[in-house]
């Protein structure tokens, strides 16, 4: 009989245990990853969708979606505002391609949607990405028809403070975006009560860092499109 007490004893329990709780974690994260590939697309088009003003559930967001989301004028450019065929924009995952720091600027895909709004306007939809005080964040912003004035802004995070930078995904904060246009001049995220100036946004009380770096994502991923939507005239308009 195995002597409880011994060194030795205590050492194969403890690997043992370390196989068996390893093998079944690894079993469970297999088993569970088709469901949450599932959910994060459903996010997906549920952030999507939230952008142009159309709330979505789990439940609806597959319907809305494809109601809403023109799929076969969605495309996607590279860093110069040139098209790039062959590629589906929606399954471009912006996040994964802004941390791969393997990645030169030339390999980034920048997809961009096409949108009818529940009013039936056409809104283009365009991905942003960054990073705040504790990480990553990112958000999809809508366009009105001219492709250049801000017609509405969903904004998430990962770790932000609640209370604080967190606040980036209320609705306070996102609709001070409503009514911007994207200008070469891009965007400041000002803290002194003067954001009624066009390009100046009031960032959020005690959350400077994360508002500044909402600010970064958008006057660094927006002129992409920027280039894009000038380089096509309107005849040319998707």
């Amino acid at each position: 009989m195995a002597n409880k007490e011994s060194n030795s004893y205590t050492i194969i329990y403890s690997i043992t245990m370390v196989v068996v709780v390893g093998t079944i974690l690894a079993a469970l994260s297999i088993i569970l990853k088709p469901a949450q590939d599932a959910n994060a697309v459903i996010k997906k088009k549920m952030d999507i969708l939230a952008a142009v003003g159309i709330t979505a559930q789990r439940t609806t967001a597959d319907k809305l979606y494809t109601k809403h989301i023109v799929s076969a004028k969605s495309i996607v450019i590279d860093k110069d505002g040139e098209l790039r065929v062959g590629i589906d924009p929606f399954n471009v995952d912006i996040q994964a391609q802004y941390k791969n720091k393997t990645l030169k600027p030339s390999d980034f895909n920048y997809p961009l949607f096409v949108a009818i709004n529940a009013k039936g306007d056409t809104n283009y939809i365009v991905p942003v990405v960054g990073v705040g005080l504790w990480g990553p964040i990112w958000g999809y912003l809508s366009l009105k028809d001219d492709r250049k004035t801000i017609s509405g802004a969903s904004f998430d995070h990962k770790t932000e403070t609640p209370g604080l930078g967190a606040e980036i995904n209320q609705p306070f904060f996102e609709d001070r975006w409503i009514g911007e246009e994207v200008t070469e001049s891009g965007f400041t995220v000002v803290k002194d009560n003067s954001g009624s100036e066009p390009g100046k946004i009031d960032g959020i009380t005690g959350g400077t860092i994360t508002s500044k770096g909402v600010e970064e994502m958008m006057n660094r991923c927006m002129p992409i499109y920027l280039s894009y939507f000038t380089k096509t005239t309107k005849t040319a308009k998707l």
